[in-house]
């Protein structure tokens, strides 16, 4: 079985302690779930470690790429990866250098199905998905509240909890958009890759008004 397992991560940019400055431990919990579902991640030895999170454009970075958050307002060097795969490359530091994937917000199902599917053929790999929830949840996210957004959002925390890749990949790409949810096809990339998996879900919440869900698969 060439997927070994599968990470589920958000990336907002306030979980990495240094931009979060005062109100870092707002983010303790998250920052745990993510910690430990990239151990585990690892724990399984894959030969190689795909991070794969949206983006404008979809591209292909290899090492040695440039992490930073500057953009953001840490002083660290100038403008590299985007941000998902950003702060996939910082949860997983300890592991060294990783094969990183951005696949654009407007990428069919179609493609993110293909493009998981090629991902697993490459030998024993293990993937790290970045993606957010809805940015609706409330009058104070950035798309404000939208009452479309928190069934959305259970439906996509069941489908990953179940490990459910049908389910995802049955998202609604239009309503997606309009939610605002950043992580529409790196969820499906998952589905592409890994079609039957017993899945469980670490954190879900939705601080600051866009849902955050940490989640693990294994391959059935």
């Amino acid at each position: 079985m060439p997927l070994l397992a599968a990470a589920v991560c958000p990336h907002p940019p306030l979980i990495v302690p240094r931009l979060a400055a005062g109100a870092a431990a707002e983010l303790d919990d998250l920052r745990e779930a993510c910690a430990t579902v990239v151990s585990r991640l690892l724990a399984t030895g894959p030969d190689s470690v795909c991070v794969v999170g949206g983006a404008e454009r979809s591209a292909e970075y290899v090492p040695p790429y440039q992490v930073s958050f500057s953009p953001w307002g840490l002083a660290d060097g100038p403008p590299g990866l985007p941000l998902s795969v950003a702060v996939g490359v910082w949860l997983l530091r300890s592991a060294g250098a990783a094969r990183v994937l951005t696949v654009a917000g407007s990428t069919p199902t179609a493609e993110c199905v293909a493009l998981g599917e090629k991902l697993v053929q490459a030998g024993r790999v293990a993937l790290l998905v970045m993606g957010d929830g809805s940015a609706c949840r409330d009058v104070k996210a950035p798309g404000y509240l939208d009452p479309r957004a928190e069934p959305f959002d259970a439906r996509i925390t069941k489908a990953l909890a179940e490990g459910d890749a049908a389910a995802l990949l049955g998202t609604n790409q239009v309503i997606a958009d309009e939610l605002m949810v950043a992580g529409r096809a790196p969820w499906q990339v998952l589905a592409g890759a890994c079609p039957s998996a017993r899945g469980e879900v670490l954190y879900d919440a939705a601080p600051y008004g866009v849902q955050y869900t940490v989640a693990y698969w294994e391959p059935v």
